[in-house]
């Protein structure tokens, strides 16, 4: 307490710090025998880390939840947690790339099978599982191209065999999925996007089931991982804020999607919310929401100086990646995808559609078509 009155804010204050100082002696033998109830250490998940995940994990639905540093570290340990050296992982093809990344060049080192399955995987995964196949990596819908696996087609399947599902349900966050209901063991969130929405802090969340909580919560205390005070408060100020930004983002989303499938350069909308996604009866079905996040395709193959011209002509749309954050962002890049092959060979743009203006926000996407087309963009409505 500073002067005669203790000090009280909006949001908790942030604890920084190492040392953890103890009211006795007493409490200093507790903690030696893993009697002691409170925190004993800057790495030892402080207040705003605690307030974080209980709040996450209420969202979620789940029985315990921790975070991370960031997502991919998220992604990184929950990985390492549940499986060890002969097992056998399945990951989905349109997976966050840094995932993919992670799996080829890690977990191969530990005698960790990875097998990639298709980015709309149903009750197909049957065809790909294996005796030793240990988890089941979704992500839906999947990172740039958006395809959405039948989630709960796989979690049944994998119930029977004994085998865990892991979700990236990050484009929907726990407002528009819950992953727990359709039989997920694992959830997993990028924090960094939608759930603070100011593209000014990294972290990443894992909530899991009973089942799986004891095991997670002693394997996270054994590595030591901690999230930083500071983003955790932040964190907790972006989830205060999140219903009302996430249904901007989708109305706008929404918005500019349906005005790009009227433009004659425009191939195809990849948006989970559009009638004509292949996978929408699904995202009717499971979620109850989108989010600001897709792609689209043109009908020609135009070459990188073209695709340059239009994008350097943007002046809302930020170049740069991640997403969810309140400033529109722009990326472009050519995905393969066996199990999509409409997509081989493409450039997809990917709109992280932000907080701006809908009809300024088509206007400047307008002018930089106009730039990669030579001409006027035209509606065909």
């Amino acid at each position: 307490m500073i002067g005669e009155k203790a000090v009280k804010t909006v949001n908790p204050p942030v604890y920084t710090g190492s040392t953890v100082l103890f009211e006795t002696y007493r409490d200093m033998v507790d903690v030696k025998s893993g009697n002691y109830p409170g925190v004993t250490y800057g790495t030892d998940r402080m207040p705003n880390q605690l307030a974080l995940e209980d709040a996450i994990c209420r969202l979620e639905g789940g029985y315990l939840t921790r975070a991370f540093p960031s997502g991919i570290s998220a992604i990184r340990n929950t990985l390492l947690a549940f499986l060890e050296s002969g097992d056998h992982l399945l990951v989905v093809e349109n997976i966050y790339a840094p995932t993919a990344h992670f799996c080829k060049a890690v977990l191969s080192k530990f005698n960790i099978r990875v097998d990639r399955i298709p980015a709309a995987v149903g009750d197909d995964i049957e065809n790909y599982i294996r005796p030793e196949t240990k988890l089941i990596f979704l992500e839906s819908p999947g990172s740039n191209t958006f395809e959405i696996q039948d989630i709960p087609a796989v979690t049944k399947v994998a119930r029977k065999k004994g085998i865990l599902t892991l979700l990236d349900s990050s484009w929907a966050t726990p407002l528009f999925l819950k992953p727990f209901d359709l039989g997920v063991d694992i959830v997993l969130q990028s924090v960094t996007k939608y759930m603070t929405g100011h593209s000014d802090v990294l972290l990443g969340s894992v909530s899991v089931n009973q089942s799986c909580a004891r095991h997670f919560a002693k394997m996270y205390r054994a590595m030591e991982i901690y999230a930083p005070s500071r983003e955790c408060s932040l964190g907790l100020r972006g989830l205060k804020t999140l219903p009302v930004r996430l249904k901007q983002h989708e109305a706008a989303g929404i918005e500019v999607s349906r005005w790009l499938e009227t433009l004659d350069i425009v191939e195809r909308v990849l948006h989970p919310a559009l009638a004509g996604h292949p996978q929408h009866h699904i995202w009717k079905r499971d979620f109850s929401g989108a989010s600001g996040l897709f792609s689209f395709t043109f009908k020609e193959d135009y070459p990188e100086e073209k695709i340059a011209a239009f994008i350097d002509a943007l002046e809302l749309f930020g170049i740069g990646f991640s997403w969810g954050g309140f400033k529109s962002l722009i990326t472009a890049g050519k995905y393969p995808r066996e199990s999509s092959p409409e997509l081989s060979g493409k450039t997809v743009i990917r709109l992280n559609i932000g907080l701006e203006d809908v009809e300024d926000l088509k206007r400047d996407l307008e002018i930089g078509l106009g730039k990669l087309a030579g001409t006027p963009v035209i509606s065909n409505r």
